[in-house]
């Protein structure tokens, strides 16, 4: 097999106590040209000295492994926060999932996906976006509640373009999807998306999702 170009690669590293659930991970990215498996281990021990070792982009972790998964991406949060974590299990409840994003997870994925949305799942969190499995999403907005009054005078801050593309973040479309609805290049966009997170004091896109329905009274 020809060397992998070194321009734009993401370098990815992933971390599972399942062996071969690990390395067929590890085998559908390395049919991709644009993506390097450069680690693997099977603990909590092991995510955070291939963080600190090797500062992959990105780092797919389980969360039921040895030392667990959610104590790994607390320790990644402070020591490599360059890291971006995408929560890879079988777990599907709600406080499991809202505790890796709080922590600081740029996504949380079911195991099962198809090898092809994770390669471009992973390519999204490279780019600086979030992503949540769209029935965990959808699971998240519903028990999301009503917004409060903190929330609301958050949102009266946005300028009116800001408060189009959160509309369009909370109906769960990419940077590119709202750059191509606006008529915006995207990195148009993702300057937009800098600047409404920090106004809203959110660490990614799910939880500005949140906010935006919580604000309008819940989701269905």
């Amino acid at each position: 097999m020809s060397k992998k170009t070194l321009q734009n690669l993401i370098r990815v590293a992933v971390v599972d106590d399942h062996p071969m659930m690990r390395e067929g991970i590890a085998q559908t990215f390395r049919r991709e040209a644009d993506i390097e498996v450069v680690g693997q281990g099977g603990s909590a021990d092991d995510a955070v000295r291939l963080a600190e070792d090797l500062l992959p982009d990105v780092m797919l972790v389980d969360i039921n492994m040895p030392g667990g998964g959610l104590e790994a991406l607390k320790r990644i949060a402070v020591t490599c926060p360059a890291v971006a974590v995408l929560v890879i299990s079988v777990r599907d409840d709600q406080q499991t999932v809202s505790a890796a994003l709080k922590i600081g997870a740029r996504g949380y994925v079911l195991k099962g996906v198809a090898g092809d949305e994770l390669v471009r799942i992973v390519r999204a969190v490279t780019r600086g976006e979030a992503y949540v499995t769209p029935t965990l999403a959808a699971r998240l907005l519903a028990e999301a509640g009503g917004g409060s009054a903190n929330d609301a005078d958050k949102l009266t801050g946005l300028t009116v373009r800001e408060e189009q593309i959160l509309a369009l973040v909370a109906q769960g479309k990419s940077n590119k999807q709202i750059a191509g609805d606006l008529d915006l290049s995207e990195k148009t966009v993702k300057h937009y998306m800098t600047n409404l997170m920090q106004k809203l004091q959110v660490r990614n896109r799910v939880e500005a999702a949140l906010m935006a329905r919580r604000a309008q009274g819940g989701g269905e």
